[in-house]
């Protein structure tokens, strides 16, 4: 059996947060909710700060996955 504590160690944790929050934001951009700061953000309701925190999430998510990618194949090694 494999051990599973091995994919928590980084860089793994990296990809693991950026694919939560990428897929967080893909939901929140779906729905029209999404939890930000206070509790939940509706699109209809303020929509400027909704699409700010959607635009965090993605960036923070393509970020994490981007700095696992350098970690893994870039020059780092």
């Amino acid at each position: 059996m494999p051990d599973l504590s091995s994919h928590l160690r980084p860089p793994y944790g990296l990809l693991i947060f950026g694919m939560f929050s990428l897929v967080l934001a893909v939901a929140g951009t779906c729905t029209g909710k999404l939890w930000g700061r206070g509790g939940p953000v509706y699109r209809a309701e303020k929509p400027t700060q909704f699409w700010l925190s959607v635009a965090l999430y993605y960036l923070g998510g393509v970020g994490f996955v981007g700095y696992f990618l350098y970690k893994v194949y870039g020059l780092s090694n």
